[in-house]
């Protein structure tokens, strides 16, 4: 019966596994799927509604509308990122029209000439806007407010002295017909042409230092300001930027028309605001892309042509439009204020886990786990110098290296190891490290991936992704939590990466969800490529070449267990568990010199945690109605180091029962006779004398036989 409820269990958050929406959710695309699945509902409505609504034409006539709706609604969408707002794109909209017509109807300029001028007659009241708000510090409502009615004012008098001349007049330029009523296989040649400017707002907006420094001025003008970003001038270019584009669309609409009137561009500004907000664009700025504007101003057009299908004109159509745009904004007030609350409740994804009964450690048993205090006298190295050595290593002149928190390797040197400075600073806290054989450094580095550091201290990448996994929600290309590493002869890099869904700080919550988001990763030198060889591990960690140098050992620390992989040999791409019935939780693994492996344990089992384990909806609860700090985490608070053979023998275990010396135990390196132990939240190194050791071994000599 018990194996039928495990089975049931497994299957049920395997197949239905609940982080998928927590993952969608903190996804930055995330904010895109609700405009694409209204998109979806009102295109499909109007298909069954409206059966003619998607004739040829209709789409070819659709095209030419949305040109012109899409590049206001980009303009829209670049003022609101910047933290703005401009009620004036429709006044501007109607001038740039007004404008373009005279230069061709009336002054029969060439039709590139005029949309150079029209151009620069909205980039003039953009500039108009962006002055007052962006240099002299105006409220962007009032002051776009008032540029409304100062535009439409401008509009209104320059038709009394120009419409009769414009109407009067048909120019006789193909450029120009083309322009208005010219397509390629349907396709209108305005759409193509809004389509590159899309493509262009999209590399600069997210890829690029103008997006970048429009994001964050938006989301909080001082921060931005502290960080060096010119944040008066980032707000008058983005109101420059959204008149350029009102009067392209005006250059468009003058082409496609080829009229003016008092009507033209009244009320749009409302239904731009409308699109823009619908395409999940924030009032409150920061948050905005190309992408939002597409869909906002996508479905817009397809609200307006439907509507007036339907037979609703004028002012129905404005009072539709405000009722949508009112619950937009309070749909998008809510979803900011409660997105962050909602994903802390589904992103910690618990699965059922049984993991086997663990060896006794049993002081008086004949368990090879047994506690002693063999640990108890270990001499302390750089006491209060560094914090978070995970990983420690020596050089063949007995310099000791290891990571500290503060984004340093630092070097002890000598025997005594009292003198110590910082060898590199490489920003991340490094975990793993080895040597390689031409003696550079090589370390993972949480959030960085894969470094080396030269003996002159050269710091380089080696490698910060690898190949994506077809089945995963999020794109897990790049490196999150490398944790330790090993070389192999030939220069490939086996690595682990603990976990792709949890930071560094957050690594006990991978053992609450304990659904296996690690993975063992190599990276080959000869192609300079990387790929995943192993994949869902429960927190891999503690990587090391065997001695045969055609497999590596790894870990599970939340699996507790210890497997080995075949990189060579007739075995070659298998994978056998050696151990898995460990008491602790297996971290570092490093070879000895008597041709064992060391390997330590950095917290012991618990019963209350082993059985939270097979309990997934109880840490659910706990995770959603607990704060974090009360949560059930694995304890690390005693730690051991063991020794074993290459097929999981466990040899002798060296304990520290009262932790006074060396409270954690993350790593260890055997050289010349000592075991040099680290911990990732220590403040010192461990050195212990193993008795009966080869005095001459050190890590680099085995691996690559000396300097």
């Amino acid at each position: 019966m018990s194996t039928l409820r495990q089975r049931f269990l497994t299957a049920r958050y395997n197949i239905f596994p609940d982080h998928v929406f927590g993952e969608i959710l903190a996804k930055r695309w995330a904010d895109n799927a609700i405009p694409f699945l209204t998109l979806l509902f009102v295109g499909v409505g109007l298909l069954f509604i409206l059966p003619g609504f998607y004739t040829g034409y209709n789409l070819t006539e659709y095209g030419r509308q949305y040109a012109e709706l899409g590049l206001i609604v980009l303009g829209m969408t670049i003022v609101m990122m910047g933290g703005g707002l401009d009620l004036s794109v429709g006044s501007i909209f109607a001038i740039a029209n007004l404008v373009a017509l005279y230069c061709v109807h009336v002054l029969s300029l060439d039709p590139i000439l005029t949309l150079l001028i029209t151009m620069g007659v909205g980039a003039a009241c953009g500039a108009f806007n962006g002055f007052f708000i962006g240099i002299i510090g105006m409220r962007a409502f009032l002051t776009t407010l008032v540029t409304l009615i100062i535009y439409r004012s401008i509009v209104d008098l320059l038709l009394l002295e120009y419409a009769l001349d414009i109407s009067s007049v048909f120019p006789d330029s193909e450029l120009w017909e083309y322009i208005g009523d010219g397509d390629t296989y349907g396709i209108p040649f305005v759409l193509v042409a809004t389509a590159i400017v899309f493509i262009v707002g999209h590399l600069l907006i997210s890829r690029m230092k103008p997006g970048w420094h429009l994001t964050a001025v938006g989301g909080s003008r001082r921060s931005a300001y502290n960080a060096g970003i010119k944040v008066k001038q980032t707000i008058f270019f983005s109101y420059v930027t959204c008149g350029i584009l009102c009067s392209a669309a005006g250059f468009m609409y003058a082409a496609r028309m080829a009229s003016t009137g008092a009507e033209t561009g009244k009320g749009l500004e409302l239904t731009i605001l409308t699109a823009a907000v619908l395409g999940g664009v924030s009032l409150g700025g920061g948050r905005g892309s190309v992408p939002k504007a597409i869909f906002g101003s996508l479905i817009v057009l397809l609200l307006l042509n439907g509507l007036l299908q339907f037979g609703i004109q004028g002012g129905a159509i404005q009072l539709i439009f405000g009722i949508i745009l009112l619950l937009t904004i309070l749909i998008d007030v809510r979803w900011v204020k409660n997105r962050f609350r909602l994903l802390n409740k589904v992103y910690v994804s618990p699965t059922y886990f049984k993991l086997p009964a663990p060896a006794s450690i049993e002081a008086k048993s004949d368990s090879a786990y047994a506690v002693n205090d063999k640990l108890k006298d270990v001499s302390v190295i750089g006491l209060g110098k560094v914090e978070g050595p995970e990983d420690v290593i020596l050089d063949d002149d007995d310099n000791l290296y290891a990571g500290s928190r503060h984004g340093d390797i630092v070097r002890f040197y000598g025997k005594n190891h009292e003198k110590m400075e910082v060898f590199a600073h490489v920003g991340g806290h490094p975990l793993g490290l080895a040597w390689d054989k031409d003696y550079n450094l090589v370390a993972c580095i949480p959030d960085m991936g894969v470094i080396s550091i030269s003996q002159d201290r050269k710091v380089s990448k080696i490698t910060d992704e690898t190949n994506r996994s077809l089945t995963s929600v999020i794109d897990d290309r790049r490196l999150s939590l490398a944790d330790d590493l090993d070389i192999a002869p030939d220069g490939r890099i086996f690595f682990s990466e603990a976990t792709i869904r949890y930071r560094l700080k957050d690594w006990p919550m991978d053992c609450v969800e304990s659904r296996g988001n690690g993975r063992i990763i190599c990276y080959d030198p000869k192609t300079n490529k990387t790929k995943t060889i192993i994949r869902n591990l429960k927190f891999a960690n503690g990587v090391c070449v065997t001695k045969d140098c055609q497999s590596i050992l790894f870990a599970e620390t939340f699996g507790m267990k210890v497997s080995r992989y075949w990189f060579e040999g007739p075995k070659k791409g298998t994978t056998e568990v050696i151990m898995d019935n460990i008491p602790g939780y297996p971290d570092n693994i490093n070879r000895a010199s008597d041709g064992n492996y060391w390997l330590a344990l950095v917290g012991m089992r618990g019963p209350a945690l082993d059985l939270a384990l097979t309990l997934p909806d109880f840490r659910k609860r706990m995770s959603r109605r607990i704060n974090t700090s009360n949560w059930l985490f694995p304890n690390i608070n005693t730690g051991c180091v063991i020794k074993i053979t290459e097929n999981g023998e466990v040899l002798e275990s060296l304990w520290d029962l009262k932790a006074r010396n060396h409270p954690m135990v993350t790593s260890m390196k055997e050289h010349k006779g000592h075991l040099y132990l680290g911990g990732i939240q220590n403040n010192r190194i461990g050195k212990y004398k193993i008795p009966d050791a080869n005095k001459n071994w050190s890590g680099f000599q085995d691996y690559w036989g000396g300097k």
